[in-house]
């Protein structure tokens, strides 16, 4: 991936970014206020360094942890759980099907973000797109349920700055 640009965020653009964040993920996110972040845009989206770290990117207009970030962030909000028998395949890049889903966030709409994580170590595996509701997800019996933007090993993981 080839890196366009690399500039520090000011602080109002830092501050509107984070009240975002917030609103999406509640408080757990709000440990960042004091740290210096840098945007990168590349050719395909916009990764946000958070103290060096790549920790979030933007995609759709919309900010969002990278996998890297939800793993370091912990966070509770917009998560989906898969079972032991779909790792293997989420961490390969494969879209989610809905028999592999054995929890979803209730507050998941279709078209949200949502992290991907493991049954065991609740540890993020992928970020995706919701394809139905996080209700609806728990609930179905086949079916496509998330399409994955990112995974563990991919190009945005592997990537250092």
């Amino acid at each position: 991936m080839k890196v366009k640009s690399r500039v520090q965020l000011r602080k109002s653009v830092k501050n509107k970014m984070l009240k975002d964040l917030v609103s999406t993920f509640g408080e757990e996110i709000s440990g960042m206020e004091n740290k210096i972040l840098e945007r990168i845009t590349l050719e395909e989206h916009s990764i946000i360094l958070v103290d060096g770290k790549p920790l979030l990117f933007e995609i759709e207009g919309h900010l969002f942890p990278t996998v890297r970030g939800a793993l370091e962030m912990g966070l509770q909000k917009r998560v989906v759980t898969v079972d032991k028998g779909a790792v293997r395949f989420v961490s390969n890049g494969a879209d989610i099907m809905a028999p592999g889903i054995v929890a979803a966030d209730p507050e998941i709409k279709e078209g949200d973000l949502v992290i991907i994580v493991e049954e065991t170590h609740k540890k993020a595996l992928a970020i995706g797109k919701a394809l139905m509701g996080g209700q609806e997800m728990a609930e179905a019996t086949s079916g496509k349920a998330i399409k994955s933007i990112t995974h563990v090993g991919d190009k945005l993981w592997n990537m250092e700055f």
